[in-house]
């Protein structure tokens, strides 16, 4: 006889039984073995909101192997993941298992290593309750929602819709972000931009005009600065205060999954899902040379800033070892978590063991999970260090009445910045330092030009955008972000547009609906209110049944007179008209929506059924036959380029077709991926290449 350990995942029961040994049997639940049924709602809402959990279908080997391994067990230990939802999943083995619930079966692990394993196996404990019921009241609001919304939309403008809890209050804030694209005025507005030297010096830098008679000076049209230019011209340039200092800067502190997810995206454009799944197989083990199977980060579902005080003198040895002691800074940092419902139980997403550098298990990792595992270490091991300090100084310059100012830095102490920093929305200004120059010394003036500029409405969500925005509103939670994000996709609420999230005109007319009948669903404040509520559940200061309760009282009356407000209507979705010709019978063709994404149709159906694929051309030319090269994407979504005439040319290249021809060949140049990659011309023969910046 052995114990059995249950686990969600087979890496996982791998990696745990390497270091649990013989006694041991481990095996995997595959994540949910119960849920509610998906062909009824499942609930009882007369009676408490019980729910009616039956086993999923097409698990019945594996429900079968648990039995069956339980029944020849001594002891049986549930370890599923440490949240909420791994709360659930050993609360459901329990039941099917007919495990007593007031025994303690229930072990976690926050690091799978040997010694976070071995912790966790030596403190057991009851399945937390509270978390159980925080998971079913989620669940429980969701499938309310799901199953008595999305047959109102169905009604009331076509099949297939969804509503949701999450899902319809975050399409809502794209919808908003997008009018408040189309409702901004464009304003003109001018600058006046200096390049001056000091005397005997041959460097240039840059200076702005920023005061008129010492107040602050705003330039509407080019004629305003042209006259101001005019005026300036034979007018010395005459330094009047320089001030020199030092300006600390901090180190980002280790990941939470909210902020993994949106440093992922902007530093290796990994959508949240593709984050999620590779830092899964991060923590639930690798095989690494020299170590075997190891987890190599902790549990990447938090939101807790707190490192354990192993973790931090590790990371404290590797610093001293390899920059030397005035890369620690005077006190150990400890980070302070945002105040609210914060799943602390947890670490910071870090490092298990800080010493294992990520060139020494880069030939054990796949590229992908190399570039997470990389940023994760270099983030946590920067939150150790030092401060970078800086030389700063800054200059006004006066030209008359006139006043401008100049700035600039130089790294006086890199600190942290050595090893890591963190992605900024904008490159900041002024890089570099002044050259020197003294309080009445007077300027060369190299060049002084008025430059037209205008104001710009604001951005697009991103992913790390939107999540961020989701956390700052208290919507959804870290780890529901990224199925958010995948299910308004799949729905075509939102689509792509480069790295942006733009709404379908789909998602529009669902979101002009749901404020007019459902304004709580999409109101930011309201679901944050619940989403707190909710957390409080987990926390147990709130009993569920109540929570539940007082949500779908107000929603069934909600819902009863958006049924009266909507008798007798139906909304057409418009169609978007294309200028392709069907072939068949001369109409232009429209776009539609399917199951595997957009196509074109012909509008006369039924009597016309011409259908066709989107085809985006690039403007390159197939260097083999002459075709147009047409963008296309893989089975897994990546973009890549191949000939209208597949499969008979089999020319196709990852590499951005450009429409610009080749200045020597005339042939089609193509840019590498990434900043920097070179654009080069197809034709081998013809050598044409240069930077991305050259012209």
């Amino acid at each position: 006889m052995s114990d059995l350990v249950i686990v969600e995942s087979p890496a996982k029961a791998k990696t745990i039984k390497k270091y649990l040994g013989k006694n041991y049997e481990v095996i995997a639940s595959m994540g949910h073995v119960r849920d509610l049924p998906k062909s009824t709602m499942g609930v009882d809402l007369e009676h408490d909101f019980k729910p009616k959990y039956i086993s999923i279908r097409g698990k019945e080997d594996i429900v079968k192997q648990l039995k069956s391994s339980a029944k020849k067990s001594d002891k049986i230990y549930l370890a599923t993941d440490p949240d909420r939802e791994g709360e659930a999943i050993s609360w459901h083995l329990a039941h099917l298992l007919k495990m007593n619930l007031d025994e303690p079966n229930r072990v976690t692990f926050n690091e799978i290593t040997k010694s976070g394993v071995q912790s966790g196996m030596e403190h057991p404990r009851n399945i937390d309750i509270d978390l159980v019921n925080a998971q079913q009241a989620r669940r429980i609001l969701d499938r309310i929602l799901g199953y008595k919304l999305s047959p109102f939309l169905w009604k009331k403008v076509k099949s297939g819709l969804s509503a949701g809890r999450v899902q319809s209050v975050t399409v809502k804030m794209i919808v908003d972000r997008e009018n408040e694209i189309r409702a901004f005025v464009t304003k003109e507005y001018w600058t006046i931009d200096a390049k001056l030297a000091a005397k005997g010096s041959r460097k240039q830098f840059s200076a702005k005009l920023s005061l008129y008679k010492g107040e602050k000076i705003e330039i509407a049209d080019e004629e305003t600065a042209n006259r101001i230019v005019a005026e300036l011209q034979d007018v010395p340039f005459i330094v009047t205060a320089i001030k020199k200092g030092v300006k600390k800067k901090s180190p980002a502190p280790p990941f939470t999954t909210s902020t993994l997810q949106q440093e992922a995206s902007k530093r290796l454009g990994f959508q949240s899902r593709r984050t999620m799944k590779v830092a899964q197989e991060l923590y639930e083990g690798v095989e690494v040379a020299d170590h075997g199977m190891v987890g190599l980060i902790t549990y990447m579902r938090t939101d807790s800033l707190r490192i354990s005080d192993e973790a931090a003198s590790a990371a404290e040895e590797y610093i001293t070892g390899r920059y030397g002691k005035e890369y620690l800074p005077n006190t150990r940092r400890v980070y302070k978590t945002k105040k609210g419902n914060t799943q602390d139980a947890h670490e910071a997403v870090r490092p298990t063991m800080p010493n294992l550098t990520p060139e020494q298990v880069k030939e054990s990792l796949t590229s992908e999970q190399f570039k997470l595992y990389k940023l994760v270490w270099e983030r946590f091991i920067a939150s150790q260090m030092a401060n970078a300090q800086l030389n700063t100084v800054s200059a006004d310059i006066a030209a008359g009445d006139y006043l401008f100012k100049a700035s600039g830095h130089s790294v006086k102490f890199a600190g942290f910045t050595v090893l890591y920093e963190e992605s900024k929305e904008s490159d900041e200004e002024n890089q570099g330092i002044l050259p020197p120059i003294q309080v009445d010394d007077q300027l060369k003036v190299k060049a002084l030009d008025a430059n037209q500029h205008f104001t710009q409405p604001p951005a697009r969500y991103t992913e790390a955008s939107l999540i961020k925005a989701l956390e700052e509103n208290g919507i959804g939670r870290p780890s529901t972000y990224a199925p958010i994000i995948t299910t308004i996709l799949q729905r075509w609420y939102v689509e792509r547009e480069a790295k942006t999230l733009k709404p379908t005109q789909l998602g529009e007319i669902i979101t002009k609906l749901m404020e007019e009948q459902f304004a709580n669903i999409v109101d930011v404040a309201f679901t944050a209110k619940m989403e707190k509520d909710l957390d409080n559940v987990e926390v147990g200061k709130t009993d569920w049944v109540k929570t539940l309760d007082k949500f779908y009282k107000e929603f069934a009356k909600t819902l009863e007179q958006a049924e009266k407000n909507m008798e007798g209507v139906k909304i057409k979705v418009p169609e978007e008209e294309t200028d392709v010709i069907c072939e068949l019978c001369g109409r232009n063709m429209v776009v539609k929506t399917g199951r595997f994404g957009k196509f074109l149709a012909c509008p006369g159906f039924p009597d016309c059924r011409n259908t066709k694929k989107i085809v985006k051309e690039t403007g390159g030319i197939c260097p083999k036959c002459g075709g147009k090269i047409l963008a296309k994407k893989s089975k897994k979504g990546k973009a890549y380029y191949g000939c209208e005439h597949n499969p008979e040319c089999d020319f196709m290249t990852w590499d951005l077709p450009l429409s610009e021809p080749c200045p020597k060949c005339k042939k089609t140049l193509f840019k590498k991926g990434g900043k920097k990659g070179k654009i080069y011309c197809i034709d081998e023969n013809c050598g044409y290449e240069r930077g991305p910046g050259e012209e």
